[in-house]
């Protein structure tokens, strides 16, 4: 018998360790931050066992509130949680009740919608109905264009000069991270990625998506025009660039730099690259302006 007994108890300890090297717990979702109270808000402050103390009381322009009896008190940047403790500690300075319990709930924000603004598709102010996230707006707002960068600026109601930048990935366990808490008020700001053109006498010409904080060389965006062609003339290329003065022509080796003779340079947001033809055939790419007129029919052409 002590034998079955200790088979059952080695079975039963293998069944609970499988089951806990399969248990996952999900670490808990980041709280959204209390939001702050502003000018234009609506708030229902409730004074416990005292209907006579409370009232509906909108937020004035200068961030103050009258209360009906108390005066008036400062409230603004303050959470819901510290305007009640702000309250109580009024009617007690001011001897109207010696243990007061007071509650605040904002009813109404002055800003009560999302601002969803840059590269998605409906920009707009969107309603905010329950907590939501970042990926929410977005979706609401249509999702992204395709010339959109892969990174969203936030601008939350209660910290207007701090700007938070999220990092957008395709990559499921990085999404979740950037799935930020968005409230009334916060503005979204999804920026273009950078553009580098190709033009000439290359495959398929074209403006090419450079994703923000990462550059393109010459070398990936000749590759990405599918390269270039036979009757190109490469010792002729030319990089235009724009300057503090305009445009600025530079030429470019690219013979070398395909030869791995010299250096494979950098692209910058706006760069055109201009391969001629060493045929003659290309009419009207023959000078800087021309080739800028290209690079624009070119980006038409390649989204």
């Amino acid at each position: 018998m002590r034998r079955i007994s200790t088979g059952i108890v080695l079975l039963v300890l293998a069944a609970l360790t499988a089951g806990a090297q399969t248990t996952t717990i999900a670490a808990p979702a980041a709280a959204a931050p209390a939001l702050k109270i502003s000018a234009g808000d609506l708030l229902d402050v409730s004074v416990f066992d005292t209907p006579e103390l409370s009232s509906k009381i909108r937020v004035d322009h200068d961030g103050s509130i009258t209360l009906p009896v108390g005066g008036e008190l400062q409230v603004k940047d303050l959470t819901a949680e510290e305007a009640a403790a702000a309250i109580q500690k009024r009617l007690v300075e001011k001897d109207i009740i010696k243990d007061p319990h007071v509650s605040v709930f904002i009813l109404e924000y002055a800003t009560q919608g999302v601002t969803v603004l840059g590269e998605v598709k409906t920009p707009g102010v969107y309603p905010v109905l329950g907590a939501r996230t970042l990926f929410d707006f977005i979706s609401a707002a249509g999702g992204l264009t395709a010339t959109a960068g892969n990174a969203a600026a936030v601008m939350h109601r209660g910290q207007p000069e701090k700007q938070e930048v999220v990092k957008l990935s395709n990559d499921p366990t990085k999404a979740s991270a950037a799935n930020v808490p968005i409230g009334p008020g916060d503005t979204i700001m999804v920026p273009r990625a950078g553009i580098v053109y190709v033009v000439g006498d290359v495959g398929k010409p074209g403006g090419f998506l450079i994703d923000n904080n990462e550059r393109l060389s010459v070398l990936q965006a000749i590759a990405l025009a599918q390269g270039a062609n036979r009757t190109a003339a490469l010792n002729s290329s030319k990089l235009i660039r724009k300057s503090l003065t305009g445009r600025e022509e530079i030429p470019l080796p690219l013979k070398k730099i395909l030869q791995n003779k010299s250096a494979d340079l950098r692209l910058d947001d706006g760069d055109i690259l201009f391969i001629p033809s060493s045929t003659g055939k290309t009419i009207g790419w023959g000078s800087v302006q021309s080739a800028v007129q290209a690079a624009g029919l070119a980006a038409l052409y390649h989204f």
